[in-house]
């Protein structure tokens, strides 16, 4: 019995190995990845004075009381820190899966409609399939977003996570792949700490960074809040009229308003409707125009009897010109940034959507009275081309010295899954390169065939050369097809009198079809032999 018994377990045994789900493919010799997210990208939790801690930042089951009672907060200029209201609640961000538990899904017990909360989900899948590892080859970096960019303690953590990284792939230097503000954050750990910089990183990719600012989205996000859910699950969410008290206090969002030293092609203003009473007595409608410098006034009367109730007591929260000031301040550190001669720079960023630029309130048959009521008057907008919230011009403005600067068609948030995106780091990342795939315009150029052939002929050397290439392009969603469409047909001739040489070249670009062209090159030499 004890027999049959031992060959029924080892029978199972082998019966789970062969069901056990495969290992994942890990290439040793990739150079480890760090993923840093933007504003509202990392998972916060509210640990209290005996060590318990709950996920406050995303919850859906009271989400807004939690939100409201753990993570409201007040700015204090003595540290640059913002603190919550609460005395007892200390924020903290988890550190699981080497920091990729933070970044990942940002409610991980959301089942239904769970895409919305993620954030670097489908890129951690992807790059799993490309060979890196958790823990060995790819890292997480979250971090409270309420802060500044340059708070010390985030940067404190910011470097040792670098070291930890580098210690953790053998003493391999880091590929930092930013989001949005994550970019900001880099920069501004660049600016003040460049030896760091330099000593674990070696390529820095920026995607989807608002260098500039972000215009249109901040100047109604300080008048009127932002939702960070849209569609069905905004109703069991955060409500808007939380998230605006919160982030009246986050020195970030001030550090995301519009860069008043930029060159804008398009500059961001803020226009109101202005009801205004002539000398008689009429009431007539004038638009107002505000530059971002101006628009400061704006938004100190707007919100100057701005309250909460926390407790039972009334807490004023105005627009705070402490956090402007720092916020200055901050701007002046990353336009001092440089990337260091050892590393690499890229930036990535989307467009093609229409996105908030200048920002207006009221009509001519509905003006403004008060500038008080603009905390409730829906914004309208004049967008030009970006991400929907980031403008192609600010994205683009790095000040730095970039290897490439790419522009991707997507969303914000939504261009970290996309497939274009992931071909282009791919090939930075060196993870699977293809030597004949530039992602500058996307394309794969792959020679298919090669033929040359050298003879002499009364006196002279004659070489002739055919060769062939086919150019993949990955917009095949684009492409249009013309099936009248007739070959082009270029040639070429050269000639060295001098040398008695003399080359001639034909080359056949042939129609496009299924996202291919076919291209051929014929091309003849002759010279005088000595």
């Amino acid at each position: 019995m004890a027999v049959l018994l031992e060959e029924i377990v080892q029978s199972v045994e082998i019966w789970l190995k062969l069901i056990k789900k495969p290992q994942p493919y890990v290439d040793p010799n990739l150079d480890p990845v760090l993923l840093v997210p933007g504003i509202a990208g990392s998972i916060l939790q509210a640990v209290d004075d005996n060590g318990r801690g709950e996920r406050i930042w995303v919850r859906i089951i009271g989400a807004d009381y939690k939100f409201r009672t753990k993570l409201w907060s007040r700015f204090d200029p003595s540290t640059g820190q913002t603190v919550s209201l609460d005395p007892k609640t200390h924020i903290v961000v988890p550190e699981e899966r080497y920091g990729l538990h933070a970044i990942d899904v940002l409610d991980p017990e959301m089942i239904i409609g769970r895409e919305c909360v993620y954030y670097f989900h489908d890129m951690i899948v992807e790059m799993t399939k490309w060979g890196f590892q958790e823990g060995k080859t790819l890292f997480g970096f979250g971090y409270d977003f309420r802060q500044s960019n340059r708070f010390q303690e985030t940067l404190e953590r910011f470097a040792a996570r670098l070291e930890s990284v580098y210690t953790a792939s053998g003493g391999k230097k880091i590929n930092i792949i930013s989001h949005s503000m994550g970019g900001l954050l880099v920069k501004c750990f660049l600016s003040l700490h460049s030896d760091i910089f330099e000593k674990y990183v070696q390529n820095w990719i920026a995607i989807a960074a608002p260098f500039q600012g972000a215009p249109g989205y901040i100047a109604s996000t300080l008048l009127n809040g932002m939702s960070f859910v849209e569609g069905w699950e905004q109703n069991f969410f955060i409500s808007k009229w939380s998230m605006h008290q919160l982030l009246i206090e986050c020195p970030s969002i001030y550090e995301l308003m519009a860069c008043p030293d930029f060159q804008w092609e398009h500059k961001p203003v803020l226009e109101i409707w202005i009801e205004k009473k002539d000398k008689d007595g009429n009431s007539n409608s004038v638009l107002e125009s505000y530059s971002p410098e101006e628009s400061i006034s704006v938004f100190k009367e707007a919100l100057s009897n701005n309250t909460v109730n926390y407790d039972g007591l009334d807490i004023p929260l105005p627009f705070n010109l402490k956090i402007l000031q720092w916020a200055c301040e901050t701007q002046k550190i990353l336009s001092q940034a440089k990337v260091p001669p050892q590393v690499k720079f890229y930036n990535i960023f989307g467009m093609n959507l229409e996105t908030p630029h200048t920002v207006c309130y009221g009509s001519v048959e509905e003006p403004v009275t008060d500038l008080e009521q603009l905390k409730f008057i829906k914004a309208q907008y004049i967008c030009i081309d970006g991400d929907g919230t980031v403008p192609v011009e600010s994205a683009m403005a790095d000040g730095l010295d970039a290897e490439a600067r790419i522009g991707v068609p997507g969303e914000h948030r939504g261009i970290l899954c996309e497939a274009h995106v992931f071909r282009i780091l791919k090939h930075w990342l060196k993870a699977d390169p293809d030597p004949y795939y530039n992602p500058l315009n996307d394309y794969v150029i792959l020679p298919t065939a090669f033929e040359m052939e050298r003879h002499k002929e009364k006196g002279l050397q004659v070489t002739s050369l055919k060769e062939e290439w086919e150019i993949l392009s990955g917009d095949e969603d684009n492409i249009v097809i013309n099936n009248n469409e007739k070959p082009l047909v270029s040639s070429i001739a050269v000639s060295d009198q001098s040398a008695l040489m003399e080359a001639r070249a034909t080359v056949t670009l042939h129609p496009q079809s299924e996202g291919k062209r076919h291209v051929e090159l014929n091309a003849i030499s002759v010279s005088a032999t000595v």
